[in-house]
């Protein structure tokens, strides 16, 4: 297990790497069609966090990384129905993390919380735009701090012992 989510189950780890690719479906698809660009740059994203991100996430999006593509694909394939029923099959999968962040050590949570809400930035400024890259649309907008996720307080005491 990756270091700070050995409180989870398997299950629930599995849950916040498939995380970023219901993030991924929830912004590209907020205006009705999902572009190739913006599923596209999503895997690149999440990619570069992989190998460049010089923080504690750094291995959660190596791990992700691999099985990104499949779940993005996995998931298109059965979305159904209306935008405004997948974007609410979406928040409910997504809501199953308000029980999970918490459970991660000291302020891996929030820093976790904060990492999806920066993807879903990264998502929606992918299509569009100047040379297809920094517009977001209205709907997009709504979503961006993916409200359907409960803040997670960033602890300063924990952060102490840490050091």
């Amino acid at each position: 297990m990756i270091p700070g989510f050995g409180k989870l189950s398997e299950s629930q780890f599995q849950t916040t790497k498939d995380a970023i690719a219901w993030i991924t479906v929830l912004i590209a698809g907020a205006d009705g069609h999902i572009e190739k660009e913006e599923t596209d740059w999503a895997a690149k994203v999440t990619k570069i966090r992989g190998y460049s991100n010089p923080n504690e996430l750094t291995p959660f999006y190596e791990a992700v990384g691999p099985e990104f593509s499949d779940k993005l694909h996995d998931i298109l394939s059965k979305l159904t129905g209306s935008v405004a029923e997948r974007q609410a099959l979406i928040s409910r999968k997504l809501e199953e993390l308000n029980a999970i962040l918490p459970l991660l050590d000291n302020n891996l949570g929030h820093h976790l919380l904060n990492s999806y809400r920066s993807f879903a930035n990264h998502v929606a400024k992918a299509s569009g735009g100047f040379l297809g890259f920094f517009n977001v649309s209205a709907e997009e907008a709504k979503l961006l701090d993916l409200p359907m996720l409960n803040d997670i307080p960033y602890d300063d005491e924990l952060a102490e012992e840490d050091e």
